[in-house]
């Protein structure tokens, strides 16, 4: 009877430890202050860093790729062909966003 209970013993300080090892060791704390002293007047706590919903950044990807596809065909319209090996390739670059009109990149 007492091998039983001591069997159960481990058994439920094995499950116990699995629980455990599965949690976190500790929780981050958000930046969200309560405390009257140091909040910010007019602020409303989360709602004011709410993360944009997942149609919201699918739309915002989209139309950061469209302005991109829309650059690249500006530059290959200019001369640019970046499927070529080049090797002048930085000057190539630069004289066809010069030539359409587009910034001189994230190099400068």
């Amino acid at each position: 009877m007492k091998t039983i209970a001591i069997k159960q013993m481990m058994l439920g300080l094995a499950v116990s430890a699995l629980v455990a090892g599965g949690m976190p060791l500790a929780a981050a704390q958000t930046t969200t202050d309560t405390n009257a002293q140091t909040a910010q007047p007019g602020a409303t706590g989360a709602s004011s860093t709410a993360k944009p919903t997942k149609a919201e950044r699918k739309a915002a990807r989209k139309q950061a790729r469209a302005k991109k596809n829309a650059e690249l065909k500006k530059l290959e319209d200019a001369g640019y062909q970046p499927s070529r090996n080049d090797p002048n390739y930085p000057d190539d670059l630069q004289k066809a966003q010069k030539k359409a009109g587009i910034g001189t990149g994230a190099s400068q």
